[in-house]
Order: structure tokens, then C-alpha cells, then sequence
């Protein structure tokens, strides 16, 4: 294979820096630590009803022993009728990630 090399020079406008996607995701990751979402929060940032994410992620025991605060996890499940869910939202993220494929098979 033939390869040609040649020299540009892009200007970068001052309000503008160039990172790596790594950094990217690291300032992402950054940004919700610290942070906390409530059910609604979770259903903004999957697109899914309170019903489905209960069905298909929360009550699930595959995903509860890890998710649950009472197992070490970063869910609170509400124990009483009033009290709301809480998800530690950098942790709850990654776990999306994470189990992406499993999630939504």
C-alpha cells in the first residue's frame, strides 16, 4: 500500500481546545459524580417508563444484588409507600453501559 504524506495546518479558533476521547469520557464521568437522580432523572436518560426500568432492570435479581444499597450497590430502593428512589447517578450510568446488550436483549 502506497501512503502520501502531507503537512496541514488547521487553525483552532481560541475558544476552542483539541482533547482524546479518553478525556472526553473521563469529564463526562466527572460531571455526575457527586450527583443524584431520582426515578424521573432515569427515565429521561434511558427513554423508558418507571414500569419498564422496575421490570426490566430494578427487580430483576440478576441486576438488584448489584444495584441494591443493602448489597453494597448505589440504588436505594424505597422501603415504605412515599419514600422516592435514589441512584448515584456516575455509578448507575457506567452500570447502563456496562450492561447495555444485557439490558435490552
Amino acid at each position: 500500500m502506497q501512503q502520501l504524506t502531507v503537512n496541514v495546518s488547521i487553525p483552532i479558533p481560541d475558544d476552542k481546545v483539541i482533547i482524546s476521547k479518553v478525556e472526553l469520557e473521563e469529564l463526562k464521568q466527572e460531571q455526575l459524580i457527586g450527583v443524584y437522580w431520582n426515578m424521573k432523572d432515569l427515565q429521561k436518560r434511558i427513554n423508558k417508563s418507571d414500569r419498564w426500568i422496575k421490570d426490566n432492570i430494578l427487580y430483576l435479581p440478576k441486576f438488584k444484588r448489584i444495584l441494591d444499597t443493602e448489597n453494597g450497590g448505589f440504588v436505594y430502593y424505597p422501603k415504605n409507600q412515599g419514600q422516592t428512589w435514589s441512584f448515584q447517578a456516575n455509578r448507575m450510568a457506567e452500570f447502563l453501559d456496562k450492561n447495555f446488550s444485557r439490558i435490552f436483549q
